[in-house]
């Protein structure tokens, strides 16, 4: 691991990268064009607030997926959550009006931006095997 990938504070050097994804309500395909561009726009702006920088980011109509590289210290359950409500709240405010001509408003389509479920998973630099024999390892040494 190469120590760009490190983060460096007092007392904590650390390197935590999750893969999160999450839905729109009832997967609606709500995520498109001028949202999808917003939304990102959302998530980037928080980075330094919420303890997170972006890695990767893809907007599907139905979906989002974020690669995220996560202060542990905050936590990434924490970081997910708030990211989820601000721009639920937000997007909300901001596109009451129709995505498309046969859509409802997103207040009306949708009694919630997002679903409370999450998909999230850690991402390493090593495997899970090269860990495990690191740690086996530990004791004859």
């Amino acid at each position: 691991m190469s120590s760009a990938e490190l983060h460096r504070d007092r007392t904590i050097v650390y390197s935590c990268k999750y893969h999160i994804a999450f839905c729109p309500k009832y997967r609606r395909k709500v995520l498109v064009p001028p949202i999808d561009a917003r939304l990102k726009e959302l998530i980037i702006e928080k980075q330094e607030e919420y303890s997170y920088g972006v890695i990767e980011m893809e907007i599907m109509p139905d979906h989002v997926h974020l690669l995220l590289d996560v202060d542990p210290r905050t936590g990434i359950d924490t970081v997910v959550r708030k990211v989820k409500g601000y721009t639920a709240h937000t997007i909300r405010k901001e596109y009451p009006w129709k995505a498309s001509p046969t859509s409802l408003g997103m207040k009306s389509r949708l009694p919630s931006m997002w679903i409370r479920s999450r998909f999230i998973a850690s991402v390493g630099s090593v495997s899970l095997d090269v860990v495990k024999h690191y740690i086996v390892g530990q004791k004859g040494q």
